[in-house]
């Protein structure tokens, strides 16, 4: 009985034996997914739900869905902030506390936030907003 083994559904390259040694040649499954582009990262999407699940202890289906939301309410996020940004008249790098913080600055003390904005929380599945201060690239400092 002859086996074939079957083939990885990911496959990128197909290593064959050549004359001179081995070559590796484009997969038809890559050739097909070419040209197509993902409008979501489902990876990220993957590991922002396993994150959820480990952190509010809920049903996988539930994190799943929570991870959803907050990737779709990303670009909803970025245009808010860039809105705000652009009426309060800032061209500077702007970020939350907790961004600069994740980044390796800190705001410097007494700093005043530059503008507010309003953005969705979709992580912990209610959907709710909260006003998110900004501070620009000026009024931060590399932490010590």
């Amino acid at each position: 009985m002859n086996r074939v083994p079957k083939a990885r559904a990911l496959e990128k390259v197909r290593i064959t034996r050549c004359t001179d040694g081995l070559a590796a040649t484009p997969s038809p499954r890559s050739k097909i997914m070419e040209g197509i582009t993902m409008k979501y990262d489902l990876r990220k999407i993957m590991v922002r739900a396993w994150q959820i699940f480990r952190k509010y202890a809920v049903s996988f289906g539930e994190a799943l869905r929570r991870s959803w939301a907050v990737t779709k309410a990303e670009p909803i996020n970025a245009a808010r902030v860039q809105m705000a940004a652009a009426a309060a008249g800032i061209t500077a790098a702007v970020n939350t506390w907790s961004g600069w913080k994740s980044l390796g600055y800190e705001v410097a003390h007494g700093s005043k936030a530059l503008f507010q904005v309003e953005l969705i929380y979709a992580s912990r599945g209610d959907g709710q907003v909260y006003k998110a201060s900004f501070f620009s690239v000026d009024q931060v400092r590399a932490m010590a």
